[in-house]
């Protein structure tokens, strides 16, 4: 009988916590908690860009905005990258942009050139966040926005989400935007960025690395 009272007071103890154990296991289970907010097991990396060429990549910069006279796109660049073989390097030429539309930015659309007026949209529900590191040439270079959705048209995206403004540092920094309560279940326009003369007074160049929707 002894014995057994003695193994019920020892389960108890076990499943109350007891000692120096008790505040480090509260530690675990609120990190466990914030991970679960931030991610779905459900849902795969879904990326926009990994690497060139790469069969994960959705999407294409196909957007230019407002025309895209000023800006130049390398989606091969492969010196500095963040992780893999490439990434992205872009020129936004702020004296070019003073005498055109004074702003600038790209859009990545399914299927390419889309702005609404054909089908398109992937199907993102699940999905918490978009992720994606930056860096600037420099530092100091100003994005005003970086977009999700927001494409209109006879086919609309059904949500947008805007992040910005955003200043870039010299060395490689993750970003990420919140999409938890989004309606992700018809994008075409899966990423963009647009900055303008107004808050950069010289070119931008900036790089982009491993954005995806997780």
């Amino acid at each position: 009988m002894k014995a057994k009272l003695a193994f019920l007071v020892c389960l108890l103890i076990f499943l109350s916590g007891c000692g120096g154990g008790s505040e480090e296991s509260s530690d675990i289970t609120q990190i466990d908690q914030d991970k679960n907010e931030y991610s779905n097991p459900d849902f795969n990396p879904f990326y926009i860009y990994s690497d060139a060429g790469s069969r994960q990549n959705h999407y294409t910069p196909s957007g230019f905005m407002p025309n895209g006279r000023c800006i130049e796109l390398s989606s091969k660049w492969t010196e500095g990258c963040q992780s893999g073989d490439s990434c992205i390097r872009i020129k936004y030429d702020v004296e070019c942009s003073h005498n055109d539309e004074k702003w600038g930015g790209i859009y990545w659309l399914n299927p390419p050139n889309n702005w609404g007026s054909r089908k398109g949209g992937y199907n993102l529900a699940g999905a918490k966040k978009l992720t994606f590191w930056a860096k600037g040439q420099t530092g100091g270079e100003q994005i005003q926005e970086f977009t999700i959705g927001g494409i209109k048209g006879d086919y609309p995206d059904t949500d947008m989400i805007v992040i910005g403004p955003v200043l870039l540092t010299s060395e490689w920094q993750q970003y990420s935007i919140d999409l938890r309560g989004k309606d992700l279940s018809y994008i075409s326009g899966g990423f963009a960025w647009s900055t303008s003369v107004d808050v950069n007074p010289a070119d931008v160049v900036f790089y982009m690395d491993e954005i995806k929707f997780e």
